[in-house]
């Protein structure tokens, strides 16, 4: 063979093989990135896998407990019906004298009031005798539903005395009555709503602390009271009995 047609033969046959290598070169990268891509789309695809079981989960949890309070609601709401209600009022309006209004009143001052019953720290024999066999899940759940009864005004009666009512508003800045029940008397949390409560109950009340008899989860009211006149006293149960009844 000629010299020259081996020279290109050779040249030919290095330039087949030079683009093998280029093709097999370009496969494996193309390959390497396919391979790159399944592996980020993967890894991006097991986070958002977990996050939607952990939300499903989150939600399925939120919706069991949301029936379970559902439940309870209903079931301390038919027990306040069949326990409360007699002396309480189907609404929490008492109609009966020296019997508290608890409608309005709120959860957390039910709870602890009616925790001192169970105790036998509060002195009353027919709430004592109620309270003490309660659970803690009772008084929660007593507690929760009184929460729910709306403030319920007293029976249309004939006006409050206006120079009573002056006057016991007069004392109830005084004694900074409203620093703590509101301007409104409609208190909050802790602090029990004595607008719009009974009078004979509110006057028992007050002089109750006053003299000690009736205790409280803290010294505030006793020492509130301590130095204010009985008369006082009357009048301000007065004008908290006669404050219009706020609502929530």
């Amino acid at each position: 063979m000629p010299e020259r047609s081996i020279a290109s033969a050779t040249a030919a046959s290095s330039r087949r093989a030079t683009r093998r290598r280029r093709g097999r070169a370009a496969l494996a990268l193309a390959l390497a990135a396919t391979l790159f891509v399944a592996a980020a789309v993967q890894a991006q695809t097991r986070p958002a896998r977990g996050a939607s079981g952990a939300n499903a989960r989150t939600a399925a949890s939120a919706t069991a407990a949301t029936a379970v309070a559902k439940a309870a609601a209903t079931e301390y709401a038919q027990r306040f019906a069949a326990v409360c209600a007699a002396c309480h009022g189907a609404n929490g309006r008492s109609d009966q004298p020296g019997t508290p209004v608890l409608a309005g009143q709120h959860s957390f001052y039910a709870i602890t009031q009616l925790f001192l019953f169970r105790e036998g720290r509060r002195s009353n024999p027919a709430m004592t005798a109620v309270a003490k066999g309660f659970s803690d899940a009772d008084l929660r759940g007593f507690s929760d539903h009184i929460g729910t009864l709306p403030p319920v005004p007293p029976a249309p009666a004939s006006a409050p005395d206006a120079a009573r009512m002056k006057q016991g508003q007069a004392l109830a800045q005084q004694h900074k009555c409203v620093f703590c029940h509101g301007a409104d008397l409609a208190g909050g949390q802790q602090v029990p709503r004595i607008g719009g409560q009974r009078e004979e109950y509110l006057r028992e009340a007050l002089q109750g602390f006053k003299s000690g008899q009736r205790v409280g989860y803290t010294q505030a009211m006793g020492e509130a009271v301590s130095q204010i006149p009985p008369p006082d006293l009357d009048v301000l149960a007065y004008y908290a009995a006669h404050v219009p009844v706020a609502g929530r």
